[in-house]
């Protein structure tokens, strides 16, 4: 479709002529995120790009777009900063693209909670929070870039959660919803209801304010520990993640190549050797030192408190900045999403490794998931065909790896999220089915699963 001259207008009367883009370069950047990192979704999604951007700036402009949308049958999709893995920022039936990185205001700050808007950057807040001895619990490799809503719409974790646990751990409070109908209505969700609107894509509603739970400011400390062998650096992490009396922000060992790809780094590594990356409480150098002794490491590079976030970090190797770091180092690699056993991971480590060798490399997050210390993962893949891809995804399940499949934009396929909630608010709150189209289906008569894979 194409946004008809009527509609130009009537969008234009509402944001104003500045912020409704149409130009071509405009909406082929704003329609993209990175779901090239998958070699499946970006023949897909390459030629998927909005017939116009909306820029608002206030939420009642976010309100009388998506009214005007409903009257005139045209799709929205949702926008952050695009730092998204799996599409899902991209239009897939054109339409609008409903950018929100203008609503960026910090609304409340206490001691114990910020409330923003969603087009708030992750990294803004975290710089201005530690201003004032708070700072972020949990928060995307990306959160340079990345903003509030987007990552509560298409995360789940990162660093801080193995302290923290993930989004559905108590890390978000409250949520302001819109729903797209005649008359959009303002839904204040807090609660239980909340597990409808995180990771959905803003399939059922369109957020635009975020409570958010704070910490007290730590001062961090990063290191490297290093390992001969990849299981050793996986055991100490293990350790390090079950001592409560250090306190954590990162604990995330990585098998060598993965590390050979950091390119920054590389040189005050070990060549060879199994890294974990670290942020820990300053204070902790000597038990640290002597945990990874237990197993045979050492600490090597380390990064004093005094000087953290002043240049790259460590947390800048990990979660799925890993795999921007392998494909720039090999564009023919790619990743999975994996949660391994609580108790029997180093076995299910061994039968991967035994199985696949080097065309899966490994590095772990350990994260504290419902109160259980566990490690998540997002294995590099080195990929030929998407039949041996899901060989591989099917050989994992066989031994109880969970896989959520980074490789579909459909949020029944990629295992993500609580599926009948989010159904459920899809139901009332987008009557149309307007609401990212194609990304949440809803299951037709007889079928559990819609058209999912």
């Amino acid at each position: 479709m194409t946004v008809k001259p009527e509609w130009s207008a009537g969008l234009a009367g509402i944001v104003g002529e500045e912020r409704l883009l149409l130009g071509e370069e405009q909406r082929e950047k704003l329609s993209k995120d990175y779901y090239w990192y998958s070699p499946v979704l970006e023949p897909l999604l390459r030629g998927k790009r909005a017939d116009g951007i909306v820029q608002p700036e206030a939420e009642r402009e976010v309100a009388e777009v998506l009214a005007y949308a409903y009257r005139h049958d045209i799709p929205v999709t949702t926008r952050g900063a695009g730092t998204g893995n799996y599409g899902q920022a991209v239009p897939l039936d054109g339409g609008l693209v409903l950018d929100l990185s203008r609503l960026d205001a910090v609304l409340e700050a206490t001691d114990a909670f910020v409330r923003v808007q969603a087009g708030v950057r992750l990294g803004a807040l975290e710089k201005r929070l530690r201003e004032q001895g708070k700072e972020l619990r949990i928060y995307p490799s990306t959160f340079m870039k990345a903003t509030v809503g987007g990552f509560v719409c298409g995360g789940s974790g990162g660093i801080g959660s193995i302290t923290y646990g993930n989004l559905w751990d108590g890390n978000v409070l409250e949520a302001v919803v819109w729903t797209m109908e005649e008359s959009p209505r303002r839904l204040v969700v807090k609660g239980a209801e909340l597990q409808a609107y995180i990771h959905n894509y803003g399939t059922n509603g369109v957020l635009t304010e975020l409570t958010l739970p704070i910490a007290e400011r730590t001062e961090w400390s990063q290191a490297v520990a290093q390992f001969d062998e990849f299981e050793a650096a996986c055991r100490f992490c293990y350790a390090l993640s079950l001592t409560d009396s250090i306190r954590k922000r990162l604990v995330a060992p990585v098998e060598w190549p993965i590390p050979s790809f950091f390119k920054p780094l590389v040189k005050k590594l070990e060549s060879g050797a199994a890294a974990c990356l670290l942020e820990v409480e300053e204070g902790n150098e000597a038990a640290l030192a002597a945990l990874a002794e237990a197993e045979g490491g050492r600490i090597g590079y380390a990064v004093p408190a005094d000087r953290y976030r002043q240049g790259i970090g460590l947390s800048d190797f990990t979660w799925n900045h890993t795999t921007l770091w392998a494909l720039n180092a090999d564009p023919t690699l790619t990743y999975l999403q994996a949660g391994f056993d609580p108790i029997r991971f180093m076995e299910q480590i061994s039968e991967l490794k035994s199985r696949f060798g080097d065309e899966l490399l490994l590095h772990l997050e350990f994260v504290r998931s419902g109160g259980t210390v566990m490690p998540s993962a997002l294995p590099i893949v080195r990929y030929t065909t998407e039949e041996r891809l899901y060989e591989i995804i099917a050989f994992c399940e066989s031994i109880g790896v969970g896989i959520n499949d980074p490789h579909t934009y459909k949020l029944e396929s990629g295992g993500r999220g609580r599926l009948e909630a989010m159904l459920a608010a899809k139901r009332a709150n987008d009557p149309k089915g307007l609401l990212n189209p194609g990304k949440l289906q809803l299951p037709v008569a007889g079928s559990a699963r819609g058209d999912g894979r």
